[in-house]
């Protein structure tokens, strides 16, 4: 699965050798999502491994950057219990597109925020359509 989020770099850290086959480089982006008139802001933890580790280098800490990325987790067991890791790791990085306000990958194209404007449907209720409920089509 691939996801991207637009942010501004805030901590860029060096490359970090885990072992003479692995090595990774975490970054971490500060995201600022509206929500009712209120503004949130995330910190998002990022990592590059192997050789998108550099990728990075052209790109300085307050830059805002649109990163591409895709959702990893592990699951191991020790001493009997179980343990789950998630990482975000990133692919791309790319300069963000001047005006474009910072995002979340959270939300999928379609998607009708609590306070859009409602439809009405043949029965009377009116409804906020779901993604999946959405008509897309032109005509």
């Amino acid at each position: 699965m691939s996801l991207e989020v637009t942010g501004k770099l805030l901590v860029k850290n060096p490359t970090q050798v885990v072992s003479d086959k692995f090595r990774k480089r975490e970054f971490v982006l500060e995201l600022a999502e509206e929500i009712n008139g209120n503004t949130y802001t995330n910190y998002a933890k990022m990592q590059l491994v192997q050789n998108k580790c550099d990728i990075i280098d052209k790109f300085n800490e307050g830059d805002t950057v649109k990163v591409s990325f895709n959702i990893k987790g592990n699951r191991w067991e020790k001493d009997g219990k179980v343990n789950y890791i998630t990482n975000l790791d990133a692919w791309r990085i790319e300069p963000a597109t001047a005006g474009m306000p910072a995002q979340s990958a959270g939300a999928p194209a379609g998607y009708a925020p609590s306070n859009a404007p409602q439809q009405q449907n043949a029965g009377g209720n009116f409804y906020n359509p779901s993604p999946e409920n959405v008509d897309d089509l032109p005509f």
